[in-house]
């Protein structure tokens, strides 16, 4: 393949030195392979008399306290060194991203370890609690179609802000309700909380390389979902018993403590604002009102970024892969306490505390599952090994869902539920190490200066996102119209059906596991507009570098 011209960028900063303040220029290289290398050259006319070479034909080049790649819009190629790190904007948007869609998870699960108490209380049968948990991961999935062109439009931290903050109003309503339909009713609007997904995998994209965002997304999402084994265990087995004491009564401790995870996501969304960037280069906002960085803002359309996401065939074979492990994951967290409580005669408490053992495997399994994509598409034939990889972790998962709904021994039952938690959660770290390949981003590169046109990552994110809470919600009803065990097993048998679609993912560019590749596109702006792709069958270079007015497609790897 030929190689992009490369290009030096710099950046003046003052330096001291001997009590006198100098100017030295910091030049990046534009290459992954030199992205490191920064070289120093002392200012003229300094006083040590060295003399400094300056450009003004290329914009200055920001100083990241991460290693980044150019060629990918100043995205991270580090994360696993510098995870302990706060440093904007890279490492502060992945602290952001996951610790939001935490508290998001959170609000959206604070009632599930009460149910049996609500259901009590307010003498409602199994349809209605079931109905209830419907109504709340089927809200997410609107949100999520809608969130991602909203990310494409407005950036990840706005969207993030608003939908969190919302969210945390209702979940103070749990107190106000009074029956069945009271419950679905406010079940559906915290509900929404769960699209907050979208911005944390968006965010995470917009920070880290190709190379890492496997890991990132994975680890961001995973992290993220452990909030509903937190929210189990601190709502269900702490804060409840706690507030019943206190009150000297169940059902006023139920009707108030959500109030206290509600509020914690209310500063949340209200902290990241002013705290966080929507991208390497600055917020969306403050990118379009500066005319000197109009080139580095997304100029997205909602209606474009969405429709070209939803026209694309592997979009939708994710978003059925995606519905059978984290549609699986939300299930459980409303089906895990019932079950444990009404199956094997548990109190709230104790099924509160070994339901939340089924998220706490979040803590790792799931960027697990992002580090093995990384690692099989380094290793093992690039998309190739990434879809072997997504194939294999939903395939056991389906035979280890199966077992768990054949099992009728309490420590059985909760060996089985760790094993299989764990591919549940790595087949979700695994399918988001696929979407960022899927989303068509365009770079131009024109003269000096790098455009990104009709970017749909936000749009595609959305759309797999949402088919997590598709599947819930089909998952759902088989557990309010079937027995537990029969409903793990279908749940099984369709899982890992689902594990069969891998093979008809064909991204251009990219290794297949059994069908014929699609070449590489190139495609013009003009081309772009239009959404038509032509095969790419030659080069065309000129002596002065004529190939840097092309656009090209973010999946090829230079």
């Amino acid at each position: 393949r030929p190689q992009p011209p490369q290009h030096h960028f710099q950046d003046k900063i003052l330096h001291s030195e001997g009590g006198n303040e100098q100017e030295v220029t910091v030049s990046v290289a534009d290459s992954p392979s030199s992205s490191s290398d920064i070289e120093e050259e002392s200012s003229s006319p300094s006083t040590n008399g060295n003399s400094i070479k300056t450009s003004t034909n290329h914009p200055a080049q920001r100083v990241y306290a991460c290693r980044v790649d150019p060629l990918q819009d100043d995205r991270s190629i580090e994360l696993t060194n510098k995870i302990n790190t706060w440093a904007r904007p890279h490492m502060r948007a992945f602290h952001c991203a996951w610790f939001c869609y935490f508290m998001a998870f959170c609000i959206w699960f604070s009632v599930a370890p009460l149910l049996s108490e609500i259901q009590n209380d307010l003498d409602l049968s199994k349809h209605q609690i079931w109905s209830s948990s419907i109504a709340g991961v089927g809200s997410t999935i609107f949100m999520r179609f809608v969130n991602g062109p909203l990310c494409d439009k407005y950036g990840p931290r706005i969207v993030m802000s608003i939908i969190l903050g919302s969210a945390s109003i209702p979940t103070c309503c749990i107190g106000l309700v009074r029956n069945g339909t009271d419950l679905l009713v406010v079940r559906m609007f915290i509900g929404i909380s769960g699209s907050t997904f979208v911005m944390c995998q968006y965010w995470c994209t917009r920070m880290f390389a190709k190379e890492v965002v496997g890991t990132a997304n994975a680890m961001a999402g995973g992290w993220g979902n452990l909030g509903g084994a937190v929210t189990q265990l601190i709502v269900g087995s702490v804060l409840f018993p706690l507030f019943k004491f206190v009150f000297r009564d169940s059902e006023i401790a139920w009707r108030t403590v959500c109030i206290v995870p509600a509020a914690i996501a209310m500063y949340t969304s209200y902290w990241i604002l002013n705290n966080s960037d929507d991208s390497p280069k600055g917020n969306y906002a403050d990118l379009k009102r500066d005319s000197t960085n109009n080139e580095q803002a997304p100029k997205v359309s909602i209606r474009e970024s969405f429709f070209s996401g939803l026209n694309n065939l592997n979009t939708w074979l994710l978003f059925v892969q995606y519905a059978c492990c984290f549609g699986v994951e939300i299930t459980m967290n409303n089906a895990a306490a019932l079950y444990f409580k009404d199956e094997f005669g548990q109190s709230t408490e104790s099924a509160a505390a070994i339901a939340s053992i089924f998220g706490w495997m979040n803590l790792f399994a799931r960027g697990m599952g992002g580090y093995l994509s990384d690692h099989a598409n380094k290793n093992h034939g690039g998309m190739r090994g990434r879809l072997m990889a997504q194939s294999t972790l939903l395939f056991f998962e389906g035979c280890l869902v199966m077992c768990f709904g054949l099992i009728h021994s309490l420590g059985g039952a909760i060996v089985c539920m760790v094993c299989f938690s764990v591919f549940v959660q790595a087949a979700e770290g695994s399918s988001y190490g696929i979407v960022p390949y899927i989303a068509n981003t365009q770079r131009t590169r024109s003269g000096n200066s790098n455009k990104k046109s009709c970017d749909n990552t936000g749009s595609i994110a959305g759309i797999v996102g949402a088919g997590g809470n598709t599947g819930a919600v089909c998952f759902s009803f088989f557990f309010r119209e079937m027995e537990y065990h029969r409903a793990f097993v279908c749940m099984g048998f369709i899982i890992v059906l689902s594990s069969i679609l891998s093979p008809f993912v064909r991204i251009p560019g990219q290794e297949t596991l059994l069908l014929k590749p699609i070449d590489l596109v190139r495609i013009t702006e003009n081309e772009c507009d239009e959404n038509k792709r032509v095969e790419m069958t030659g080069m065309d270079h000129g002596d002065d570098g004529a190939d840097t007015d092309e656009a090209w497609s973010d999946q090829s790897e230079v």
